[in-house]
């Protein structure tokens, strides 16, 4: 077993003492854990202020480029967990989801919390994913 701790440049820096990504490499098997992904920039400025459709689709984006960095895309992802803090936002987070999960969609969990870490942050995405090297 072979167990990799990744920090993309490309994405903020992890907010507190973390990791965006693990990747855990056993016989021909990549297994890829990413840390809860917020809307916040390279600089860490917000994304979509107010706008969880905004911070959805960009939360995407940045899981499309963390897996890439992990050698992987979002088609091997098993596992997603998405946190938001007003559940009346379901039918809008599904649908952007539901674009980047076309095809063999993960098993996943939606749940509402109180908030986020950060003020005005109103989704939080973590996934893990199978990659077969």
């Amino acid at each position: 077993m072979q167990k990799k701790i990744m920090n993309p440049g490309t994405i903020a820096p992890p907010v507190s003492n973390y990791s965006h990504i693990v990747r855990v490499d056993v016989a021909d098997t990549a297994f890829i854990y990413v840390a809860g992904q917020i809307a916040l920039d390279p600089g860490g400025k917000l994304v979509g202020e107010n706008d969880i459709g905004a911070q959805t689709e960009f939360i995407f984006q940045q899981l499309e480029t963390i897996l890439k960095e992990a050698g992987g895309s979002l088609r091997d992802v098993v596992k997603s967990n998405i946190f938001v803090t007003d559940m009346s936002q379901y039918s809008t987070v599904a649908a952007i989801r539901n674009r980047y999960f076309a095809v063999d969609p993960p098993v996943a969990t939606f749940v509402e919390v109180s908030k986020l870490v950060r003020e005005g942050l109103l989704i939080e995405i973590e996934v893990q994913a199978v990659v077969q090297l």
